[in-house]
């Protein structure tokens, strides 16, 4: 599958991997943050070795942006207790460092499920495309490999008083909804500042946690996500993003800081 080529990892010894950004993954600013740090977890994964041991959070911070070409994945696990295992990944291209992770991976725990994040009544996926002002198309790369169909949220770029974005989403090639699908789909929807916004600031990701909250692989085909920002500040923003499947269970929670360039209102 494309998306497994694009995160693929091999073998270099010492707790090392070599793999590639691939093209098409592009943003205004470098590569999806969240498809980098999907590179990134397949090292944690290999390095946990254990499919019984789920990804329940997972961290990465972005200290420069890659761009298409070879990259390095290095993992250590730091401690492997009875039923959780905590592990340290670096990502690393032409000899500079490019991303720190931790996560943490576990097998379930007996636990009552108490939920107060019920999923928001929307319309059903109806194949509508994502706009700007006017009806015009935004063109990232990378969402050319996604479906995205907006629910939530003003449009973009229209100085809205809220914040929000979301909407149906996922890859667009038939595969499981797994960890690393996950964190693709917890940072692929636009920022949500934007449509408080008068026009395009491109936004990369200082750092970017993913909880899981769910069994995984997640039902399907499609996710609903919803993104809220609600201060800006020094060119920095937060973004807090839900992510729900098609029968109401709750999948992911996530927490960005994103860093909006030359943005206006």
């Amino acid at each position: 599958m494309p998306f497994d080529e694009d995160t693929g990892l091999t073998p270099a010894g010492d707790g090392r991997w070599e793999g590639a950004v691939a093209e098409g993954w592009s943003t205004p600013r470098g590569p999806l943050g969240g498809y980098v740090m999907a590179i990134v977890m397949r090292g944690l994964e290999l390095a946990v070795a254990d499919p019984e041991r789920q990804a329940r959070s997972v961290t990465m911070h972005f200290l420069r942006p890659p761009h298409p070409g070879p990259v390095t994945v290095s993992a250590t696990v730091e401690r492997t207790g009875r039923s959780l295992t905590t592990v340290t990944g670096r990502l690393e291209q032409d000899g500079k460092l490019l991303g720190l992770a931790i996560g943490a991976y576990s097998k379930p725990y007996e636990s009552p499920l108490l939920d107060e994040l019920p999923m928001p009544m929307v319309g059903a996926p109806d194949g509508s495309v994502i706009s700007g002002p006017g009806g015009t198309r935004i063109p990232p790369e990378f969402t050319e490999r996604m479906v995205m169909e907006p629910r939530f949220g003003d449009p973009f770029f229209t100085r809205s008083e809220h914040g929000e974005t979301g909407g149906w989403l996922g890859l667009r090639e038939a595969r499981p909804i797994d960890a690393l699908a996950v964190a693709v789909l917890a940072d692929a929807w636009f920022p949500a500042p934007w449509p408080r916004l008068s026009g395009l600031a491109p936004a990369p990701t200082i750092d970017l946690t993913v909880h899981f909250r769910s069994p995984l692989p997640a039902r399907g085909p499609l996710l609903l996500g919803r993104f809220n920002s609600r201060h800006v500040r020094d060119g920095f923003f937060e973004e807090d993003g839900v992510l729900w499947s098609p029968d109401g269970a709750l999948v992911a929670q996530s927490r960005q800081l994103g860093l909006l360039i030359g943005a206006q209102v």
